[in-house]
């Protein structure tokens, strides 16, 4: 899809996510304490008591708002300067794209390999888009 909207949607998708990750947290949370592998006590005043769980979601929580500002922000520079075409919407969604397999891979295996490789392509993802950006603007 091009045109106007074209990073809408892979930007409420990215939101969308954020609020999946929400909620796989209070998940994580709701488990550790109710299964009394954490105390209240203990997580009062720091995050070193959570299960391993709890604390890769939390982990993946802080990364929903790291590289998403970037993209939050070239999504709209892109969009205010008419760059919508289909290219620049696919990199969009394929940023969403590795957003996704990244927090599944970190609230899971955590395996360090495949989880920066993913997150080395959503980073270049970001990279040709702003490239993509910053030429059309020059272009112009």
């Amino acid at each position: 899809m091009s045109g106007p909207l074209a990073l809408v949607y892979p930007v409420l998708a990215q939101v969308l996510w954020t609020f999946v990750v929400f909620g796989i947290l209070g998940l994580q949370r709701y488990r550790a304490i109710s299964s009394r592998r954490t105390n209240p006590r203990d997580i009062a005043l720091t995050d070193e008591a959570w299960t391993e769980d709890a604390k890769k979601a939390s982990n993946n929580l802080r990364n929903q708002f790291e590289t998403p500002v970037i993209f939050y922000a070239l999504c709209g520079v892109a969009t205010y300067a008419g760059v919508t075409a289909v290219g620049i919407a696919i990199l969009a969604w394929l940023y969403v794209a590795t957003r996704v397999v990244h927090t599944i891979v970190h609230t899971t295996s955590n395996f360090l390999p495949v989880r920066t490789l993913v997150f080395a392509l959503g980073v270049t993802a970001l990279g040709l888009m702003w490239i993509v950006i910053v030429l059309r603007l020059l272009a112009a």
